[in-house]
């Protein structure tokens, strides 16, 4: 999977940038992120129902293969020039339906593979195999696009899919999920949401979720005028900043990893998920470039820590039999809200200031945790 995401990575640099040259729009390139992760948000939740009805290493698949097909289309359309910012949209949205059904499955085959004593430990490893390819693939990128150029880039990235794709073939999955026809897809649906309903514990994880994807994660996209604007850093600064994120997500990865299953896991998640609040007001208040970095180090080690642990509690708390919806709820609220929580950030920090948008999102997510933390303690107690 690092390999493959270290390509994913290289793709999404190389697209933007194709999508900046054909169009010289800011706001395009937003569209086409937005557009990416729309699907996730429409039609993940029955991602979840097929990650529960069909065996799910049959399921990552045929999606990993459609992740490839699509690289490649986009690789031939852009090598014979004939792609167009209509066409990089809708390769868009179609990774987007792909990414809508491979997550719920991805995420929920974790339990099958290693079992739920050892979950965090490899949670943990599996943030770090996305952290580190966050800090390798856009640098790839930069390199490849000015050596090969970026029909190269997606050439590179549908053949990384072949990793996936043999690892995939090669495990042996020791739970296999039994292929439950006798209900259709509405009432599997609805059979996952009320056992999410009916469980205050996992509602509340869900909702941490949420809360964090609307209003904490937005400070990223920020970080380009924060860098230009308030620091005065150029884009070199904006690259190490976002690398200091990356440092402190791959920290978090490791020391989990490290220290594996334990008890109370609640406590450390309230207490991180309290801290990367109380970051985002510091790093809202941040007029230096050091005190930044440190900032965004502690924002990064927070955020993995702290959503790691909501993975690893869902997964934990849930029956075998509905695990895969419980994971599309997650990856609904993390990456289906998100593209919301940026309009909202980009909209505030137009017309109050990009320092007052990240201070508003921390302050939210502040008051939401401490609420968390003084209504519900048993959080605290898992």
């Amino acid at each position: 999977m690092f390999v493959s995401l270290v390509g994913t990575w290289i793709q999404t640099i190389a697209q933007s940038w194709l999508v900046f040259q054909l169009t010289h729009s800011s706001f395009l390139l937003g569209v086409v992120g937005f557009l990416g992760f729309i699907p996730v948000f429409i039609l993940s939740l029955f991602g979840g129902v097929v990650a529960d009805r069909f065996n799910r290493r049959n399921t990552l698949l045929f999606t990993q293969s459609a992740f490839m097909l699509l690289a490649f289309l986009l690789a031939i359309s852009t090598q014979l020039r004939l792609i167009t910012p209509r066409q990089i949209m809708l390769f868009a949205v179609l990774n987007g339906i792909v990414m809508a059904f491979d997550a719920p499955s991805r995420q929920s085959v974790v339990v099958d593979l290693v079992g739920k004593a050892q979950l965090l430990n490899a949670i943990a490893l599996n943030s770090i195999a996305f952290n580190s390819s966050r800090i390798i693939g856009p640098a790839l990128a930069g390199i490849l696009i000015a050596s090969i150029g970026m029909s190269g880039c997606f050439y590179v990235n549908g053949i990384s899919f072949l990793a996936v794709i043999i690892a995939l073939l090669l495990i042996k999955i020791n739970h296999s999920v039994s292929e439950n026809k006798n209900t259709n897809f509405s009432k599997d649906l609805i059979v996952g949401l009320n056992f999410i309903k009916n469980n205050l514990t996992i509602l509340i994880l869900i909702v941490m979720v949420g809360v964090t994807s609307l209003f904490g994660i937005s400070y990223v996209i920020l970080m380009p005028v924060f860098a230009s604007d308030i620091l005065k850093a150029g884009a070199k600064g904006l690259g190490i900043l976002m690398s200091a994120v990356g440092i402190g997500a791959l920290i978090a990865g490791l020391v989990l990893a490290r220290i594996g299953d334990f008890k109370h896991k609640g406590r450390l998640l309230i207490n991180s998920a309290i801290i990367f609040s109380v970051s985002l007001v510091f790093l809202a208040l941040s007029k230096t470039y050091l005190f930044s970095i440190i900032t965004l180090i502690i924002l990064g080690w927070s955020s993995v820590t702290a959503i790691s642990l909501i993975n690893t509690l869902l997964q934990t708390l849930a029956p075998d039999e509905v695990r895969g919806r419980l994971m599309s709820a997650f990856m609904f609220t993390f990456a289906g809200i998100m593209p919301f929580g940026n309009l909202i950030a980009g909209s505030l920090a137009q017309k109050l200031g990009v320092s007052v948008a990240i201070m508003t999102s921390g302050i939210a997510c502040t008051i939401f945790f401490l609420l968390v933390n003084s209504l519900y303690p048993q959080i605290g107690k898992i």
